[in-house]
């Protein structure tokens, strides 16, 4: 049998109860509020004027943990942002090199890319030639058989025909940066006079205006009459250049004008001196019987000064681009002039080049056929 436990008051089972559970620890009694609020103020720093310093360093260490972080992703920012850039432009100039030195395009993005950036595509002695000035006489020759004459350089023949072509237009290339050489080493320029002249001329010898030359120019070469300005100016160097390079020419025409103002007749010395076959043995009269500004016969320079000279007058020696000439004027009809002329044929400039171009030798960095 179970023995009975004996039974217990009210009072008696709380007390048992309490010696049961354990006493509280101090630290989760409660505080009153009065109590917690007296305890704050007493943790709250004192800033006097001695320690205010103390204080403003401790509050400006908080804030550092903030700021530190945040320069070092200014600084990751900035050293990636420059590794991009240096990986375009690297990627870029890998891409053009490609694409000139390789792939030789000529397409307008990359002649662009050529007029910004100073390529060279060969050297002329010390100078570098750019490969703008390449793709600037490619192009227009592209141009004038794609528009003019229905030319496809993407077939096998189209590309054919311009393989032929490019070691002529890199010859230009070549030729115009050595005859920019020769003009400074003899002091040769084109001045502003002489370019508007040769202008005046074309745009009378074809009756049209700026814009109608413009039009015309960009048809047949896709040029601009900036271009066509450039071109002008590249063309009347050459030609001064050889000019004052070909002394023995210009000293036989000296010596016929010398002859002329002595007495001898024009009609002999034309015939025996004259390199213009055609009318050395007419006594140098022009076919055109009705010279103006218009002439395409007769050089711009010739006409400008016929038209300051009197009927049976005989002029001096003349540079007229790529011959030297002596003129008299026959008669002059309201404008309309006949003259006759001795011509002298001037060394052509290419021959000047091959000179030069053998102490100061050139080399290509493009292969072409």
């Amino acid at each position: 049998m179970k023995k009975q436990q004996p039974k217990l008051n009210p009072s008696e089972r709380l007390k048992n109860v309490r010696n049961v559970i354990p006493p509280v620890p101090k630290r989760f009694k409660r505080v009153k509020n009065e109590e917690r609020i007296q305890a704050a103020f007493e943790n709250i720093p004192k800033i006097t004027n001695e320690t205010v310093a103390e204080h403003r360093e401790n509050v400006l260490k908080g804030a550092r943990k903030y700021k530190y972080p945040l320069q070092h992703s200014k600084r990751r920012i900035v050293i990636a942002s420059i590794s991009l850039l240096v990986v375009a432009v690297v990627a870029f100039a890998v891409y053009v090199g490609l694409a000139l030195y390789k792939f030789q395009s000529s397409s307008a993005f990359m002649y662009r890319v050529t007029q910004v950036l100073p390529v060279p595509v060969a050297r002329a002695g010390t100078h570098f030639v750019a490969y703008e000035n390449y793709l600037f006489e490619l192009r227009r020759y592209e141009h004038y058989y794609q528009s003019q004459q229905g030319v496809n350089f993407n077939t096998k023949d189209g590309q054919r025909q311009l393989d032929s072509y490019k070691p002529v237009a890199l010859n230009e290339a070549v030729q115009a940066a050595y005859v920019k050489q020769l003009a400074a080493l003899h002091h040769v320029s084109v001045s502003q006079t002489d370019l508007a002249t040769e202008l005046n001329a074309l745009k009378a010898q074809n009756h049209s205006s700026n814009q109608e030359l413009a039009d015309v120019m960009n048809k047949f070469f896709g040029w601009s009459l900036s271009d066509l300005k450039r071109e002008l100016r590249q063309e009347l160097l050459a030609q001064k250049v050889a000019s004052v390079l070909d002394t023995s020419t210009r000293a036989r025409a000296n010596k016929v004008a010398s002859q002329l103002r002595a007495g001898a007749k024009f009609t002999v010395l034309a015939k025996q001196y004259s390199d213009d076959v055609a009318t050395k043995d007419k006594g140098g009269v022009y076919a055109d019987t009705a010279i103006t500004s218009a002439s395409t016969d007769v050089s711009p320079a010739v006409v400008q000064v016929l038209q300051h000279m009197s009927p049976g007058q005989v002029s001096g020696v003349i540079w007229a681009g790529k011959t030297f000439q002596i003129v008299k004027l026959i008669s002059n009809n309201n404008g309309k002039m006949t003259a006759a002329h001795i011509s002298f044929n001037i060394t052509p400039i290419s021959t000047y080049v091959v000179q030069y171009q053998k102490t100061h030798p050139k080399r290509v960095y493009i292969t072409v056929q």
